[in-house]
């Protein structure tokens, strides 16, 4: 069993850590106390993740008095701890809810999704409902060996509202078929999507508490029908506010000048970049 704040820090090394990620890493520390802090690499993106990124991480995390007590640079007994390293375990996922008849397979791109949905989204569109195969849904599908190269969405059970408790939000509410719709768990690229590694990963590692971005807010009522599916407890969550600019737009990993490393060579202490304007 977890320890009940056990939390986890899990950058994704496509470009240097950004003060935004940073207060969110310094938030989940000081939340697990003395719990525990495992560090996961999530590069499942082979063409953009790059090591030199993982090592800027760990060096500007240190600096910043962030530190984790698991980890590829520490070991554990959760390891590996890079998420290109754990197909294996996400492909027996994937595999418990085809058997469960939770998900299936979906050759539909991107654009045939935003040439098929009624209604405009300010995020992505909602997957249309057209669109799910007219036959072989649910219990009564010919069960499928592994992936076969093709994306696999879940089916969400349109109209069910997800309700959780946020340690920072409060009371959130997303609504299945309206908020989000049929969510992919695993690419035509054959890697496993971030929603399905992600629950894959915290369970495994024993993730009391899941602390990142509200952005991720409705990732989160996704994640919370995939624990369902596969008959997981689901740990707790804090969802913390975005980093912005005076304007109010949110400043992101591309956004200049606000990389650690760039702060750091400009002067700024690790108190400013935690808890100062940026």
């Amino acid at each position: 069993m977890a320890d009940v704040n056990r939390g986890r820090l899990a950058p994704t090394p496509t470009g240097l850590l950004h003060v935004g990620h940073a207060r969110t890493f310094a938030i989940a520390a000081e939340r697990a106390g003395g719990a525990g802090l495992v560090m996961r690499i999530e590069d499942l993106d082979r063409g953009r993740c790059r090591e030199e990124f993982v090592e800027a991480a760990f060096d500007d995390l240190r600096w910043l008095g962030i530190e984790w007590t698991e980890g590829p640079d520490l070991g554990g007994p959760h390891a590996p701890y890079r998420q290109s390293q754990r197909t294996d375990w996400y492909l027996e996922v994937w595999r418990r809810l085809e058997q469960a008849a939770a998900i299936y397979p979906s050759p539909h791109s991107r654009r045939d999704v935003e040439a098929a949905a009624t209604a405009p989204h300010s995020a992505e569109p909602i997957f249309p409902t057209a669109l799910r195969p007219a036959s072989g849904l649910g219990a009564g599908r010919e069960r499928a060996a592994d992936p076969g190269g093709v994306a696999w969405r879940f089916l969400v059970p349109d109209g069910r509202v997800i309700e959780f408790e946020d340690g920072i939000r409060g009371t959130v509410r997303r609504t299945a078929g309206i908020d989000f719709g049929d969510f992919v768990i695993w690419r035509r690229d054959d890697l496993a999507a971030y929603e399905l590694a992600v629950v894959a990963d915290d369970q495994a590692m024993q993730i009391a508490e899941v602390v990142r971005g509200e952005d991720l807010l409705t990732s989160t009522a996704r994640q919370i029908l995939l624990y369902e599916a596969l008959g997981w407890k689901p740990p707790n969550w804090a969802h913390t506010p975005l980093v912005c600019d005076a304007a109010g737009e949110r400043l992101a990993k591309r956004t200049a000048g606000l990389a650690i490393r760039d702060l750091r060579a400009a002067g700024r202490s690790p108190a400013e970049l935690l808890t100062g304007p940026t």
